[in-house]
């Protein structure tokens, strides 16, 4: 009983928080200013620091499979939610194809990423031994004709335009994340039941939103790279915004999956418009 009341009250808050409109309105600005001055915290970070190291836990076990853990936990919350709801399985289906929709996309975008990467790069070989050169950067030597995979295999440097694709995939991760709880405080504010595995679900969301924005502020912190990390949070919140903040915004078809809880947050279930009201007023803004 007193575990269950302390679950009640966490997701209580954190719905509550996450939905938010001043929340919702301006997370997308906090990212913004953190990775504009997220950098200028490596004054004041220790770099002997345990985050110092790419060979941490935290980077190792999330930062390489973020993408999968945010897929796991964000759709089994939507898959739960939108099911528990409705009990229609083609209505949890066209909800979970935003998740889809955002994995191409990324998946798409880092292709093209590694694609102008390879085109716009060099191979450079260090010049160790045969010449004395009283420099602190070693002297290289530019090797032609090699891509950037068999460049960094055989030990060598890869000078190309680079994004950061770890800045890009966690300001997507934890927008989306943002979108996809909101829907949680307007369902609680209507009556909707939710139960234990849901309240679950829904903690694990928050507490790996919070992880995702600790893990963006060590990047830019402890190996900061201002202008590829610009970039790559700026390709993050475009997207973001193309698709949550425009395409979705359409209204559900064959084409276009609709917003978070579209067909969810209304107490009737034969009223499009009551429904279409319900969301403008506690979802979207």
């Amino acid at each position: 009983m007193f575990l269950n009341t302390v679950l009640v009250v966490l997701t209580d808050l954190a719905a509550r928080f996450l939905g938010n409109s001043v929340f919702r309105h301006h997370f997308h600005l906090l990212l913004s200013a953190a990775l504009m001055f997220g950098p200028g915290l490596n004054l004041w970070v220790s770099q002997h620091s345990v985050f110092a190291k790419r060979s941490h836990f935290l980077y190792r076990m999330f930062l390489r499979s973020g993408w999968g853990w945010t897929c796991i936990f964000v759709g089994s919350f939507v898959f739960l939610l939108s099911f528990s709801i409705r009990r229609s399985l083609s209505l949890s289906l066209r909800h979970l194809s935003r998740l889809g929709v955002a994995g191409g996309l990324w998946l798409g975008f880092c292709r093209l990423l590694d694609l102008l990467e390879n085109a716009t790069g060099s191979c450079y070989e260090p010049l160790r031994d045969g010449l004395d050169v009283s420099s602190d950067q070693p002297l290289l030597v530019l090797r032609e004709g090699e891509s950037k995979w068999e460049c960094l295999r055989a030990g060598m440097l890869w000078r190309g335009y680079e994004v950061s694709e770890d800045v890009f995939l966690l300001c997507l991760c934890c927008l989306l994340l943002a979108e996809e709880m909101a829907v949680f405080g307007p369902y609680l504010k209507l009556g909707g039941i939710s139960d234990a595995p849901l309240r679950i679900l829904f903690l694990f969301c928050v507490l790996l939103l919070g992880l995702w924005v600790f893990l963006l502020l060590c990047l830019l912190a402890y190996f900061p790279q201002f202008p590829t990390q610009l970039l790559g949070g700026a390709l993050g919140c475009l997207s973001w915004r193309g698709l949550y903040q425009g395409w979705y915004r359409l209204g559900p078809s064959w084409y276009c999956p609709g917003r978070p809880g579209l067909g969810l947050l209304n107490t009737k279930t034969n009223s499009s418009d009551t429904e279409d009201a319900q969301l403008s007023r506690d979802h979207c803004s």
